[in-house]
């Protein structure tokens, strides 16, 4: 939401990984990871054990769930615990936004007017490129903003759209999904992490508002929001609730089919975060996914198709008060990411696919 990332290398030897895939039928011992579904099998249990360890290298406090959808084997760190969901609340939203398209109470050829007062802080490009509004812009073309670029402004309107926060979080309980809470647009949201609590009404925004009561905040007031943010349970997700709704959208079960395709679509085309999910992954691999940055937060949650017909895994990983750089956390995510990668895909051979 709020950084942009450079693409790690792939040239890191995986002789960890590697070794771990070897061993997987040996015997493993107790897991000492906090998952939310403790792992029964052996293997899934070192592999967990992979993940903690892994994790420490973040620097902050690490979640992440993983299920091979074909399968349903899954490992989880820190499953049911809660973590500023950033940018990669857009996803939910778009589930929202395209629930109300289904029914057909919005149109993605629909046109929307943007006005200055929707020109918000944070990632993306309309703000930066429009000092004022009058231009107009289709949903589907704010859709592709807002999962593509992570755009502010795009997302902000779009979930004004969709009904707003409550409507979001009422649609995820209404199809089973517990564990995300939207509430705040991406504005008010930064304002709070910034440690601005008192924004003019919304008619009144503009870029330049925004510039300047967020130079008001001393470098003190900022810490001190920015602690209380991570603690905040506004617009949070736990691991399994983010990895049960990536879930959903692969299964198509929520969204009209075309629905689905067009949000998969607009996801395997992400620009942003090349240094974390997709960062060591094996060059070519397919992945649907979105970013999300704040702060201490720094999270990648999405799709990972695996080669050689050996399924798909959906997989959330969030890093929350971490003292370290983004690069650091980015490590941390995609040396998850690569160890989940290559445990299923080893994994896979021997086992019926459920879709095959």
């Amino acid at each position: 939401m709020m950084n942009k990332t450079k693409r790690a290398s792939r040239s890191h030897a995986r002789l960890p990984v590697l070794m771990l895939m070897l061993t997987v039928f040996a015997n493993a011992q107790t897991p000492y990871v906090t998952s939310s579904r403790p792992a029964s099998d052996p293997s899934l249990q070192r592999l967990e054990r992979e993940i903690a360890r892994l994790a420490k290298v973040s620097g902050g406090v690490v979640g992440a769930t993983a299920i091979h959808l074909e399968t349903g084997r899954r490992v989880s760190l820190n499953g049911r615990d809660r973590f500023p969901m950033a940018s990669t609340f857009k996803v939910p939203v778009a589930v929202q936004l395209l629930t109300r398209v289904d029914k057909g109470e919005l149109k993605l050829n629909q046109m929307i007017e943007v006005k200055t007062s929707d020109l918000h802080p944070g990632s993306g490009t309309l703000a930066d490129l429009f000092n004022k509004g009058g231009l107009a812009l289709s949903i589907r073309n704010l859709l592709e903003l807002m999962l593509l670029i992570s755009d502010n402004s795009a997302t902000d309107i779009l979930l004004r759209e969709a009904g707003g926060g409550e409507a979001v979080t009422t649609r995820l309980r209404s199809l089973g999904i517990e564990g995300i809470n939207v509430n705040r647009s991406c504005a008010r949201l930064i304002a709070d992490w910034v440690g601005v609590s008192n924004l003019p009404p919304e008619e009144n925004w503009s870029p330049e508002m925004f510039k300047l009561v967020f130079s008001t905040v001393k470098p003190e007031e900022q810490k001190a929001a920015a602690k209380n943010f991570d603690n905040d349970t506004r617009d949070t997700s736990t691991p399994d609730g983010m990895a049960a709704l990536l879930e959903r959208i692969y299964r198509k079960d929520m969204l009209k089919p075309e629905s689905a395709e067009l949000l998969l679509d607009i996801m395997r085309r992400c620009r942003t975060g090349e240094a974390r999910l997709r960062g060591i992954l094996p060059e070519g691999t397919e992945i649907a996914h979105k970013t999300g940055t704040i702060g201490g937060t720094t999270n990648d949650v999405g799709i990972i198709t695996l080669p050689d017909g050996a399924g798909h895994v959906a997989i959330a990983v969030f890093v929350k008060s971490s003292e370290k750089d983004v690069p650091a956390r980015e490590r941390t995510i995609a040396e998850i990411a690569r160890a989940v990668h290559d445990f299923f895909l080893f994994q896979s051979a021997g086992v019926v696919l459920k879709n095959s």
